[in-house]
């Protein structure tokens, strides 16, 4: 009997060490990190806070992900991902070293911003639109409904848009025999440059000119590239700035 309750003891003890770790292993030191800004920007690339993630405050407790960006914006914290399986995302809250470059704040503030913004979106109704594409098709609300739509939002000059071509490109194929999807992109620039520009540079989507205005005031994007999945009923379910997001979150809207 006690050689079984010291089993108990012992299980209860490695079980109670294992979830504390989980939270406490780090994939780069929080430290470390904060030295200069050369090194932060490394790793900021890699930082994907439109994924779904578990978040954690700085003491390890979960807090609600509208929480934790908030933190980023509005205090002094730095998001780093915990160890896990690739396909799944922990994020904590460390405190930012007293003597770290003000640039790595000013840095994380922006891209909670960014990240918040984009998250209090989803669940939205996307605004009403009607435009025709380079091939004068006509694209509105009405004739996407029932579909789910992948949007785009970029520009010729910007390099991270035109960077994930390829990738995007792939995914269209991936996706060429679901005929409930469809992929969009909305573009600053005029008929005349796309054209030229896209017959160097293709890409798979049904491109919409002259779309500075409602990306900038309607949609009140300052970041690019942006995009939006949005399910069949038209709401906005996911908002991100770069492929590999894009390709995790519309996996999963696409089997729903």
């Amino acid at each position: 009997m006690p050689r079984f309750f010291s089993l108990i003891i012992f299980l209860f003890i490695f079980n109670l060490s294992t979830a504390q770790n989980k939270f406490e292993n780090p994939e780069v030191d929080p430290v470390q990190i904060q030295k200069s800004y050369e090194i932060w920007s490394v790793y900021n690339k890699k930082i994907m806070l439109s994924r779904d993630f578990t978040a954690l405050d700085a003491s390890s407790k979960e807090i609600s992900k509208e929480l934790f960006l908030d933190q980023l914006v509005n205090g002094d914290f730095i998001p780093i991902r915990l160890k896990s399986d690739a396909s799944v995302y922990y994020y904590k809250l460390f405190k930012i070293q007293p003597k770290t470059d003000t640039s790595i704040k000013a840095t994380i503030n922006q891209i909670g911003f960014d990240a918040y913004k984009n998250y209090k979106m989803e669940g939205t109704v996307f605004p009403s639109f009607s435009f025709k594409d380079l091939d004068g098709n006509l694209v509105s609300n009405e004739s996407m409904k029932g579909k789910i739509i992948v949007i785009k939002c970029w520009y010729i000059h910007c390099a991270a848009c035109i960077k994930e071509f390829p990738q995007v490109n792939k995914l269209v194929a991936e996706y060429k025999d679901r005929k409930d999807i469809e992929f969009l992109s909305l573009a600053e620039d005029t008929p005349e440059q796309l054209k030229t520009f896209l017959a160097r540079k293709p890409l798979s989507y049904a491109v919409i000119p002259n779309m500075k205005e409602y990306m900038n005031d309607t949609l009140d994007l300052n970041a690019f590239p942006t995009h939006f999945i949005l399910d069949k009923e038209g709401k906005i379910k996911k908002v991100v700035s770069n492929y590999e997001s894009l390709e995790v979150a519309l996996e999963k809207e696409s089997k729903l």
